[in-house]
């Protein structure tokens, strides 16, 4: 056992009204049952969502992200959302860096970093997203760009409490594709990023940092996934959206 809590997030993009992720988040504490799960578990409702997913969730073992914010504290940044904002809102932990972000939105690795760097000082957990594309996959070059994206998202970041941050390998060609890694390609990964972050930080934090994978993640993979050595749990996408499969995942984390 290496000590690291398996953490299962469920990022439900754009997804669920404020009355259906009540229904949702209730179906999930009802599944869950009385007790501690083994695992730490994240939900990531759209921002309209939020307000209701943290007022369903208090008193459970559920804890609620954002699926982004902003880097300033404020200003005229019409549509967007601060740190601050996120925290006020309940929120424990935001998603920063995510491949739809970093696609579709602009999103760069010096803006993730500085994401990252805006959610921890208003006191938010990251979950630091990184993963190549089935280009750079096919090209070989997935260790240069996860190190790259690696080093320039937590550049100047503190790296001196593991609690703090959390990492997640996506490969962008295994989300929402149906398409998994194998555990051998993922934990291979996983162990390479292990290595960097002793570099980037320390070999205790890297050794107490829990890394996630992402990418098709369903209940009938979870478990071969997380007995690798250094996968400590699922970010999840589609599967996060129906209470029996999101349940069957946390089931698989145990």
């Amino acid at each position: 056992m290496n000590g690291r809590r398996p953490i299962i997030a469920g990022n439900w993009k754009m997804h669920k009204t404020s009355r259906e992720t009540v229904t949702l988040i209730r179906e999930l504490i009802e599944g869950l049952g009385a007790g501690i799960p083994a695992c730490e578990i994240i939900v990531a409702p759209p921002f309209t969502s939020i307000a209701a997913g943290v007022a369903t969730a208090a008193n459970s073992p559920i804890l609620v992200a954002a699926q982004n914010l902003h880097w300033e504290a404020s200003g005229a940044f019409t549509g967007e959302v601060s740190a601050a904002m996120v925290e006020d809102a309940g929120c424990t932990h935001v998603i920063v860096g995510h491949s739809e972000r970093r696609q579709y939105f602009g999103d760069t690795d010096e803006t993730v970093n500085l994401k990252v760097a805006a959610g921890m000082r208003a006191g938010l957990i990251p979950i630091f997203c990184l993963g190549e594309t089935l280009e750079e996959r096919e090209a070989n070059r997935i260790f240069e760009v996860v190190k790259r994206q690696l080093v320039r998202g937590l550049q100047g970041i503190d790296l001196s409490e593991p609690d703090r941050m959390v990492v997640a390998y996506e490969p962008v060609w295994a989300i929402g594709t149906g398409r998994t890694a194998t555990p051998e390609q993922a934990q291979e990964i996983h162990g390479f990023l292990r290595s960097e972050l002793t570099g980037i930080g320390s070999a205790g934090f890297a050794n107490r940092v829990r890394i996630l994978y992402g990418g098709s993640v369903k209940p009938s993979n979870t478990r071969e996934l997380l007995n690798c050595p250094d996968i400590d749990g699922a970010l999840v996408g589609g599967a996060s959206l129906k209470a029996d499969d999101f349940l069957g995942i946390i089931e698989g984390a145990i």
